[in-house]
């Protein structure tokens, strides 16, 4: 969204008095090395210590959302014909099933018992209305609002009337809330954003916790027991050096997401055109590595035919909904300003995914090694291309690598052989 009147903002939180963080919590990780070594690249042990649970959010949501391409330019219309692209297009069965409807869904006052109302000339038929059409195509619908005294786009927005304002889109049938941070009048965003999750839990109905307050106050720190994801960064934007920045940004909160609760480097510009093909196929897939928020950012009614292979790659987004949900991380790099990266993070059934990714101006080759990964170097590894659809390698031994072009990845799912290779 468009940020305005942002005030940085610091909070410490004390994790250490949190006494139920144990080891139940954690999971089960595909690394070998010897006891000595206790340094587990691919830590988690951050996921759990404050655990919202309302029973959504196993696997990062994947879906679509209106600002990154439409912006305020929204109608019920719109709407619907998106919903229906989904299905017609065969991303509904891939798991994009939230349809969200970004800012300016609202007219530009409440109404006369102060409840928020839909513009009456882009939604003249009501959220209520385009929910029943959504769910009726078994997709989940979205809507917004901010943490604020108004929206981004200065439309009424929910702080001080969080109650009414959830009670309101439960009777709508609303799934999903993304919850912005303009107009905050300076409070602390841990004052402002636990108030509504409480207003949603008291509707009685399931409705998504999507924390949207930038990353300005460390929010993978504290908003575990407040949302489903959480926002690490400021808005993303269609281009190579933003996604780039964004994912180097995210990645430091990697040990803190897990199963319930996400870090959310912001929506997919896949399909916008500020990027080229090879530069969106490494965006969608360092965000699905990275168990980011899959919520395509483009106009589905009228894609080309590589944003729509990108977007349906399904090897690429197992690796995202993987039931295991340890956010992927970057592992090694190398070359000029270390542009020349391994990216990885371990699946279930004891397998890797590994993101080779060049962003480097010039071709390169980009190799993983096992001892990167925590394994032996013995050990033997078939590797499967993700965006080939094809196996490899059958036996590979201590390391892989493959040419890489300039603004590009390759991905690959590591499967580890033998009796030695133990959970």
């Amino acid at each position: 969204m468009g940020i305005i009147n942002h005030t940085p903002l610091v909070i410490l939180i004390i994790l250490s008095s949190i006494a139920f963080a144990s080891s139940a919590r954690l999971i089960p990780l595909p690394i070998i090395k010897e006891p000595t070594d206790s340094v587990n690249i691919f830590d988690n042990s951050k996921y759990g210590l404050l655990q919202l649970s309302n029973g959504l959010a196993q696997t990062p949501q994947m879906g679509w959302n209106s600002w990154n391409f439409f912006a305020c330019d929204i109608n019920e219309t719109l709407i619907k014909e998106t919903a229906d692209a989904l299905i017609s297009t065969g991303l509904a069965d891939l798991g994009y099933n939230y349809v969200n409807i970004d800012d300016c869904w609202e007219a530009f006052t409440r109404d006369e018992k102060d409840q928020l109302v839909p513009d009456p000339k882009t939604f003249p038929s009501g959220i209520k209305a385009l929910a029943d059409y959504v769910h009726d195509k078994n997709l989940k619908l979205g809507i917004y609002s901010s943490a604020g005294v108004f929206t981004c786009q200065v439309r009424p927005a929910s702080l001080f009337h969080e109650n009414d304002d959830a009670a309101t889109w439960a009777s709508w049938g609303v799934d999903y809330l993304k919850y912005d941070n303009c107009f905050n009048l300076g409070i602390k965003p841990i004052d402002r954003y636990p108030p509504m999750r409480d207003a949603l839990n008291s509707t009685g109905r399931k409705i998504f916790y999507s924390l949207c307050e930038w990353g300005e106050d460390d929010p993978a720190l504290w908003a575990g027991d407040v949302g489903n994801s959480w926002r690490t960064t400021d808005d993303i934007e269609d281009t190579w050096a933003s996604m780039t920045s964004i994912a180097d940004l995210n990645d430091k909160w990697a040990a803190y997401a897990g199963p319930g609760g996400w870090n959310d480097p912001d929506m997919l510009e896949v399909g916008n055109g500020g990027m080229t093909y090879l530069e969106y196929r490494s965006h969608f897939s360092i965000w699905a590595l990275m168990k980011a928020p899959l919520l395509i950012g483009c106009d589905v009614r009228n894609m080309t035919a590589e944003t729509f292979e990108i977007l349906s790659n399904k090897e690429v987004i197992d690796v995202n909904q993987d039931p295991l949900g340890i956010q992927g991380r970057k592992v090694n790099a190398s070359g000029t300003d270390g542009c020349l990266q391994v990216w990885a993070g371990p699946l279930s059934g004891n397998r890797f995914a590994v993101v080779l990714w060049n962003r480097c101006s010039e071709a390169g080759t980009i190799k993983v090694t096992w001892n990167t990964l925590g394994l032996e170097s013995s050990i033997s590894v078939s590797v499967r291309d993700l965006w080939k659809h094809e196996d490899v390698v059958a036996d590979a031994v201590a390391s892989f690598g493959v040419p890489v072009e300039a603004h590009s990845c390759e991905m690959f799912v590591l499967t580890p052989k033998g009796s030695s290779f133990q959970v």
